[in-house]
């Protein structure tokens, strides 16, 4: 029998059991007879869902755990610091993915067959603003004479520059617009990503020796060839900063049918004050509700003239005086998905309908409805089904909206004006699995410009194309990369940061080798399967967590009456008590988290805390295994599936 929706919200599902597997075994068949299996626990890391989950490959587990205060910092080190210090090996914009992020990570979270996923968004930006107010810089790595050429300034490009700085590599990014942070900066507004804190991050990338040229086009004003003679790589990170325009009758050369983000870039480069009095935007991503809730903020002025004239001339800046006079503007997006399958996410959708946008769900456009001045008038539109990602109109349910501005935010594409010799079909560039450009040796290609999706996505995209980059520096073969290609936990460098490195191996003076139980050359007993395994919440015994409600951020929404003129940030951070208290709701999958479960149900005796002082992450419990008869017992009732039954196989 199914548990009530409403139940399953408000009291723990205990482990989801399938019909009659919701009763204990008999743990004494285990301790008694299954020795036989000659079988000892074996301590196994594994990947879990939200690190696996990530595209920017950040070890969320691990900062969750020093937040939460069971991972130790080393010897001198804020744990706010060694927090800031483990987000970052993936991803140097906490402070911005933890606002705008959509978060694939709590998606994939193991909490989620709990209660509800760990709120790592809300952690993320604690790490980051925590870390602006704290001032702590990013360092350089001992240079190494070669150069790289950055070909754009958005997430992809400044998070390559700061592992190439942190390789010692020196950078220089060539950005068209006058500002770094490309779609961070030009395509998503001040309320969302606060332009304090987005110039403080990619300031601290620029410190550690980053040579920055605004205003320049590759291609244009710069040729390829030259960047060739000068730079030993090149690595193309140029964004999509082309709006698809809808596939409709009307639409093409209709002065204001405008693309999504041809708007929000007028709007975030303070161009356009106020837009059209009935804005009809056609979407349903996370653009799309920028649009409109953009265009509720603004508001409308019949003295602006055509809305659509600021956005497609980037030389026209409108006059302040208009804001005094402007007045509540209709927005109103579609969407050929349903509200529940809208790509924007959730809290998105649900704000944008506080603040008065109309969203008419189910819906596809049909025709853009041009008047005898050439401009549009209207949408039609009818609603629609999907099959897969194709609509079905519903015939009979043709209607017109009106508009005197049409955006479309279906998709965004490249602009490869004087780079066509690397556009391919889609103009977009190829890429290999190592993202280097096919058949053009040191050139190489990450972000947007390879397929439009995150910014997270672009942002671990970097880091490998970084890797790639150095290899070829040094001339090196680029090695096979992990199954689970993310930032993983290292146990060995963890053991040398607490001084605790296994002892050289002395073949003369290693005694019997058939075991390492006392052996100290050996990580005793461990297995690192985190390159090539994600855990599930399968291999969790999920009936030692406890119905933990989790800390929700609030946010200030305005109404649709208290819109207009809007503009401050509707995100407000946790306090710190609530994000340690949400740390500590992660379940550490794959990771041992020092529960004692083992230690406290092992029938022999056999499983065993470590001493203190030779202790750390990943070292908290051994096995004396002329003790241990292969019970289970221990793996049963591990919470994070580090235990599993090895050896003797």
């Amino acid at each position: 029998m199914a548990t009530p929706t409403e139940e399953m919200k408000t009291a723990l599902n205990f482990r989801r059991f399938r019909e009659g597997d919701n009763t204990w075994d008999d743990w004494s068949e285990k301790i008694f007879v299954q020795d036989t299996s000659y079988k000892c626990p074996t301590y196994i890391h594994k990947t879990p869902p939200c690190q696996g989950s990530c595209p920017s490959g950040e070890d969320i587990r691990g900062y969750l755990a020093i937040a939460r205060g069971q991972e130790k910092p080393p010897e001198g080190v804020d744990f706010h610091e060694y927090m800031f210090r483990r987000s970052t090996d993936a991803n140097p914009f906490p402070s911005m993915m933890g606002r705008v992020c959509p978060a694939p990570c709590q998606d994939g979270c193991n909490r989620n067959d709990v209660e509800d996923y760990v709120g790592i968004n809300a952690v993320e930006q604690f790490i980051g603003d925590t870390a602006l107010a704290n001032g702590y810089k990013f360092e350089a790595g001992t240079d190494t004479g070669k150069k790289v050429a950055i070909i754009g300034g958005g997430p992809a490009g400044l998070a390559a520059a700061y592992q190439l700085r942190r390789m010692g590599h020196g950078a220089t990014v060539f950005e068209k617009d006058p500002e770094l942070g490309g779609m961070m900066r030009y395509g998503i507004p001040g309320y969302r990503i606060p332009r304090d804190k987005l110039a403080a991050e990619i300031a601290r990338i620029v410190d550690m020796g980053v040579e920055v040229k605004t205003g320049v086009r590759v291609g244009k004003d710069v040729a390829v060839a030259d960047l060739e003679k000068e730079y030993d790589a090149i690595l193309w990170a140029l964004g999509c900063q082309t709006g698809r325009g809808l596939p409709v009758d009307g639409w093409e050369g209709t002065p204001n049918c405008v693309s999504g983000v041809a708007f929000l870039k007028a709007f975030n480069e303070g161009r356009m004050k106020v837009t059209g009095k009935k804005i009809v935007c056609v979407g349903g991503g996370d653009t799309s509700i920028d649009v409109v809730s953009v265009t509720r903020r603004i508001g409308h002025n019949p003295a602006a003239g055509k809305p659509e004239e600021v956005i497609l001339d980037s030389s026209l800046d409108q006059d302040e005086s208009l804001v005094a006079g402007r007045e509540p503007a209709d927005a109103t997006l579609t969407s050929l998905f349903t509200k529940d399958k809208m790509f924007a996410a959730e809290h998105e959708i649900n704000d944008a309908l506080q603040e008065g946008v109309e969203i008419l769900d189910g819906v596809m456009p049909l025709e853009v409805i041009v008047g005898d001045d050439g401009r549009a008038t209207g949408l039609k539109v009818c609603d629609c089904t999907m099959d897969g990602m194709t609509p079905i109109p519903v015939e009979g349910t043709e209607r017109v909206l009106e508009a005197d501005l049409i955006v479309a935010a279906i998709g965004q594409g490249g602009d490869m004006a004087g780079l066509e010799e690397l556009a391919n079909d889609r103009n977009l560039i190829d890429s290999d699995k190592f993202y280097q450009v096919p058949g053009k040796p040191g050139h190489f290609v990450a972000g947007d410009i390879i397929r439009p999706h995150l910014l997270t996505t672009a942002i671990g995209q970097a880091s490998v194309v970084s890797e790639s980059i150095d290899h070829f520096l040094k001339q090196e073969e680029i090695p096979k990369r992990p199954k689970v290609d993310v930032h993983h936990f290292d146990l060995l460098k963890k053991l040398h940061e607490a001084g605790l490195d296994p002892e050289q191996f002395d073949p003369s003076k290693a005694g019997d080798l058939r075991g390492t139980s006392e052996a100290k050359f050996a990580i005793h007993n461990f297995e690192d399967r985190s390159e090539q395994e994600i855990i599930g919440s399968d291999e969790l015994f999920l009936g030692h967590f406890s119905y933990t409600p989790r800390n929700k951020r609030t946010e200030d929404v305005p109404s649709a009456d208290e819109v207009l003129g809007h503009f401050k940030e509707r995100m407000n951070p946790l306090p710190e008590e609530k994000v340690v208290d949400e740390a500590k709701r992660c379940m550490s999958c794959g990771m041992c988290f020092e529960c004692d479960n083992c230690v406290i149900f092992c029938p022999q005796d056999a499983v065993y805390r470590v001493k203190k002082n030779e202790s750390t992450t990943g070292r908290y419990v051994a096995t004396d295994y002329t003790r241990c008869i292969g019970c289970h017992v221990c793996a049963d009732v591990c919470p994070t599936g580090y235990i599993q039954m090895g050896l003797g196989e």
